[in-house]
C-alpha cells in the first residue's frame, strides 16, 4: 500500500506517493526525475547513488525513502547554484576527473561531505574519504588532485 511522503530535495519540497519499500534512490530517480545519483549495484559496494543526507554521504540504495522524510536531502543536481558549478564540480571537469561520467556524481557528493567536514584534508583523508566510491575509468589521481584542488579555493 503507498503511502503520501515529503521529500526535501536540493531545498525544494517533493510529495509523492510510494511503496514503503521503495529505497530513496528509486524515488529520486523513478518520482522525481532526478537521475544524477546512478543505479549500479543495489548493494551498497560501488558508491554510484551517493546523496547527502543532512550533509552526510549516504548510499541511497540501502535507505529507504519513507526513512528520509524531515531530512535535508542534495543530489548532484543541487550543487550548481545559478547556472554555476560548484568548485567541486569544476574542478573535476578542469582535472580531467570525469572520464565515462558514471561514478561522477556520488565521487563529488562523497568529496562534498568530506571538504565539509574537514575542508584541508591530507591525500590520504581524501583518499579515505572516497574510499567507498568505485571508479573503474580514472584510476583515482585525476580524482584526487580536482579535491585537492577544490581544498586551495574554500
Amino acid at each position: 500500500m503507498k503511502q503520501i511522503i515529503e521529500l526535501k530535495v536540493n531545498g525544494e519540497i517533493y510529495e509523492t506517493a510510494v511503496e514503503p519499500r521503495r529505497t530513496l534512490l528509486e524515488v529520486l530517480r523513478g518520482n522525481l526525475g532526478l537521475t544524477g545519483a546512478k543505479e549500479a549495484c543495489d548493494l551498497g559496494a560501488c558508491g554510484t547513488c551517493t546523496v547527502l543526507i543532512d550533509g552526510k554521504a549516504v548510499l541511497s540504495c540501502l535507505t529507504l525513502a519513507i526513512d528520509s522524510q524531515g531530512k535535508e536531502i542534495t543530489t548532484i543536481e543541487g550543487l550548481a547554484k545559478e547556472g554555476k558549478l560548484h568548485p567541486l564540480q569544476q574542478n573535476f571537469v578542469d582535472h580531467g576527473a570525469i572520464q565515462c561520467g558514471f561514478c561522477t556524481p556520488g565521487m563529488i557528493l562523497s568529496a562534498k561531505a568530506l571538504l565539509d567536514e574537514n575542508p584541508k584534508p591530507t591525500e590520504d583523508e581524501v583518499k579515505n574519504g572516497i574510499s567507498g566510491n568505485l571508479c573503474r575509468c580514472t584510476g583515482y589521481t585525476k580524482i584526487i588532485e580536482a579535491v585537492m584542488a577544490t581544498t586551495k579555493q574554500i
